[in-house]
């Protein structure tokens, strides 16, 4: 295991719990870890796979950390693929070849290609060793974050045991000990195995703050605790608006949010990873994957809806274990602010159905009709058309998702994809009218193969770079080929994709249970007053409420809190 990590990894040694949990994998044990958050979750999957034949399969609701740990392992020499949304089927047939023929350890796959019978098909020849599923909680209607297409994995378990039984490992940060059940239940465990880190973070000192004057509050946190800090906002707008009040006041910050381009995101990641910027202040887009050891505090700016999340976004402060601070700024119109929210989570079911049929509308799907299809989905554009509320919207097509209907993604970045519309032979007779042009095709078929079969994945910084072009150059040509119908180009764009599962169905057909409906409420309702009730009580140490909440029973007041120094006082 030490001489595994240390060729691909270059450590000398294991962080808690990971070698217990390795070696629990290594047996052929379905094992559950439940580790902090930054306690080094992706290694107790990957140094198994590394030293077992074949390949691990790995599923994840998060496609930019997914991309950032295939580039990851790319670079260690690790060959590994990815399928998520956005990709063509072409380009999945390739991977999912790749992943049965090549000599690939990893394939990192969303969880909506789950169902798709082209995974399942392929994915029954695959020499697997391990199924991991990471952020495990989703799969629990328990958890905080619940995907439907989690509950696929069973199948897939299923399908790929068929001839021997392939362990599963399931990682999750955050789980009380009702999510823990459920995970290893649904995963269909041998025997119930569940690893688990303690949540105690010694390091760290737990402060919620009641007071108005936000803005004052964090500025005196980023004057009196030196270091980074990572400021964590609820609405993109606030994100731009603190860190240009930040900047205002002599203080390096800068906003992030989903909002903005991959490359922005990336810059300004690197920037506060590598210390040129002091603060990001953030939307929860940010953080996932995040390993930036010397973060000395991290703000919540608004209250979380549930501990889950907060105890996440906190814990990414003082990894190096230096002492540093958790502060959650909070005023008695962030509680109404939640109450609120919960109520527009859950619009009323007869709205939720008619959200149904307004999105195949404007699709311009008709009945019967959609299944298996992927779109791209513009949610403003959506709302203005029908002149709906944005929010009461975007939970209604949440909650149809949550009933298995449909998935929409994350924002995803789409590259540019061109294909030849003429023949190899054709393309020999065209007059493409200049040398440059001619020399310009000659590129593109050097660096693409299978140009003329389908559409291609291309980087046009990259046509740039090997061609010696501007890259607005490139784009002008492929715009010239495309207008005089010898190609295709689809330039890249950013947007939500839906993939709908089911053809659009009758008004009679569709199913929303009320009971269902009425449970979803109560979980929502709860994980709320669980993160009110822990803010309000001011007599009980934050560190024993937090570990209490997942199932730690026994702990020691930390004696660093907002409450214990008050009592010390």
């Amino acid at each position: 295991m030490r001489e595994t990590l240390k060729k691909y990894w270059g450590y000398d040694s294991f962080r808690p719990m990971q070698e217990e949990i390795i070696s629990s994998v290594l047996e052929g044990r379905d094992t559950l870890a439940i580790l902090p958050t930054g306690g080094g979750k992706s290694i107790c999957f990957q140094v198994p796979s590394m030293m077992t034949p074949g390949i691990c399969v790995v599923v994840s609701p998060l496609i930019a950390l997914m991309k950032d740990q295939v580039e990851n392992l790319n670079e260690r020499g690790i060959p590994s693929l990815l399928v998520c949304s956005g990709m063509s089927y072409r380009e999945i047939d390739i991977v999912l070849d790749n992943a049965i023929y090549g000599d690939y350890k990893f394939l990192y796959l969303s969880p909506e290609r789950l169902r798709t019978e082209l995974f399942r098909v392929r994915v029954a020849r695959m020499n697997v060793n391990f199924l991991a599923v990471d952020e495990a909680h989703c799969i629990s209607q328990w958890g905080y974050d619940f995907r439907p297409d989690y509950l696929q994995i069973a199948e897939i378990r299923q399908i790929i045991s068929a001839d021997r039984r392939v362990p599963v490992i399931a990682l999750t940060a955050t789980a009380t000990p009702k999510v823990a059940d459920d995970i290893m239940e649904h995963l269909e465990f041998d025997s119930p195995n569940k690893l688990v880190s303690s949540f105690e973070r010694p390091n760290l000192s737990y402060v919620f703050r009641k007071c108005e004057d936000k803005l004052g509050q964090l500025l005196s946190i980023c004057n009196n605790v030196p270091g980074t800090g990572l400021v964590y906002v609820g609405k993109r707008r606030t994100a731009e608006q603190i860190a240009s009040f930040l900047r205002s006041q002599k203080i390096e910050a800068l906003a992030y949010h989903a909002g903005m381009e991959r490359d922005d995101r990336s810059r300004i990641q690197e920037q506060w990873k590598n210390d040129k910027t002091r603060i990001i202040v953030a939307t929860n887009a940010f953080g996932m994957g995040i390993d930036k050891p010397d973060v000395r505090f991290v703000c919540h700016f608004d209250m979380p809806d549930n501990v889950e999340g907060y105890f996440q976004e906190a814990g990414r402060a003082g990894r190096d274990g230096e002492l540093s601070y958790t502060v959650l700024l909070w005023n008695k119109s962030d509680i109404r602010r939640l109450h609120q929210i919960s109520r527009v989570t859950f619009p009323p079911l007869d709205y939720i159905r008619d959200i149904y049929q307004k999105v195949f509308m404007f699709m311009g799907i008709p009945y019967e009709e959609g299944a298996g299809r992927s779109v791209k989905f513009d949610l403003d554009a959506f709302v203005r058309h029908f002149k709906l509320h944005s929010s009461t919207a975007y939970y209604a097509i949440r909650y149809i998702e949550q009933a298995g209907y449909w998935t929409l993604s994350e924002e995803l970045e789409i590259a540019s994809k061109v294909r030849f519309d003429v023949s190899r032979d054709e393309l020999y007779k065209v007059q493409l009218g200049s040398k440059e042009m001619d020399t310009f095709v000659k590129v593109l078929l050097r660096m693409y193969s299978g140009i003329f079969s389908g559409y291609v994945t291309i980087d046009e910084e990259k046509i740039a770079r090997a061609g010696r072009y501007a890259v607005e150059a490139v784009k002008a040509k492929l715009i010239t080929l495309s207008n005089r119908h010898i190609m295709t180009y689809v330039p890249k764009f950013r947007s939500p994709i839906l993939t709908f599962y089911n053809e659009r169905l009758y008004e009679k057909n569709l199913r929303l249970p009320e009971s269902e409906y009425k449970e979803k409420v109560e979980r929502r309702t709860s994980g709320v007053n669980a993160m009110i009730s822990m803010i309000t009580d001011d007599s009980t140490c934050r560190s024993v409420s937090l570990l209490r909440y997942f199932g730690q029973e026994k702990s020691a007041p930390c004696g660093k809190c907002d409450v214990c120094i008050e009592k010390k006082r």
